[in-house]
């Protein structure tokens, strides 16, 4: 399988961090880690692919004390291939107490802008206690079902790119029967790795990855028998398992880890 290189353009580096340290200033807020979360972290970039940084920040103490809460989300406006914006640590812990698999593929993104590691280590080991199983289950079973039906049901030539976003929900429905103690990762040649493909698929899914990182955004191809059975099949077994969980008790872990964030030394 081709490995795509996780890597960002130094000026393109050099701007995101440049907007990152903007909106610490401007908004008073701490980064405690940046991260890139689209199709670049994915393993399937395109030539013109956007840069999609998302991120998690925490603000004053005082500013949590209030009867009437503020926004808990910072969203800078889309320029060009830039596309910036970051949740507050409170709402990121509630999410993540669900969990939510978007935050939880954050914390695995292979590309970091910015990376508090004593942050991130609490926020990775709580993350570990929660049971991600069902969320994660129904989140890519619902993800992958809705672009499926949007962009390439009945269609011989679809979007390269909708096409993997497809592709990578069914491996990691994959990921989750195979592996189901483990979080699906970010990366998609990892994902793929771990889920015992065959020879046939991966050259199949090598030929798709090639063709989608000569071609733009809107660049289209064939569809492919055996990616498509990939699909069929992983979205037949999402619909008829049944994951259980135990119901968890994660409310005081999680305000205890709050507050440390919070009020850490700035």
């Amino acid at each position: 399988m081709i490995e795509f290189e996780p890597m960002i353009d130094g000026a393109m580096k050099a701007e995101i961090l440049g907007k990152l340290t903007e909106i610490e200033a401007t908004e008073n807020v701490r980064i405690l880690f940046a991260i890139e979360s689209g199709s670049r972290a994915w393993g399937f970039p395109s030539p013109d692919s956007d840069y999609d940084v998302r991120f998690v920040y925490a603000r004053q103490p005082d500013w949590y004390l209030t009867l009437s809460p503020g926004r808990d989300v910072i969203e800078l406006p889309i320029e060009g291939d830039l596309d910036i914006n970051g949740w507050d640590i409170k709402k990121a812990l509630s999410l993540l107490m669900k969990p939510n698999p978007v935050l939880l593929e954050w914390l695995s993104s292979p590309i970091r802008y910015r990376w508090s590691e004593d942050d991130t280590k609490r926020l990775i080991a709580f993350a570990q206690t929660v049971t991600h199983g069902p969320a994660c289950l129904h989140h890519y079973l619902n993800l992958g079902r809705r672009q499926w039906d949007t962009y390439l049901q009945g269609k011989a030539e679809v979007n390269l790119k909708k096409y993997f976003y497809v592709v990578r929900p069914a491996l990691a429905i994959r990921w989750l029967r195979l592996q189901p103690d483990i979080v699906p990762p970010m990366n998609f040649q990892e994902l793929l790795a771990g889920t015992q493909p065959s020879d046939a698929l991966i050259a199949d899914l090598e030929q798709l990855l090639i063709a989608k990182s000569q071609a733009k955004e809107l660049g289209t191809g064939e569809r492919m028998p055996r990616v498509d059975e990939l699909i069929m099949s992983e979205f037949a077994w999402a619909d008829a398992a049944k994951i259980s969980s135990k119901p968890q008790r994660l409310r005081d872990d999680a305000d205890t880890l709050f507050r440390e964030i919070v009020k850490a030394d700035r």
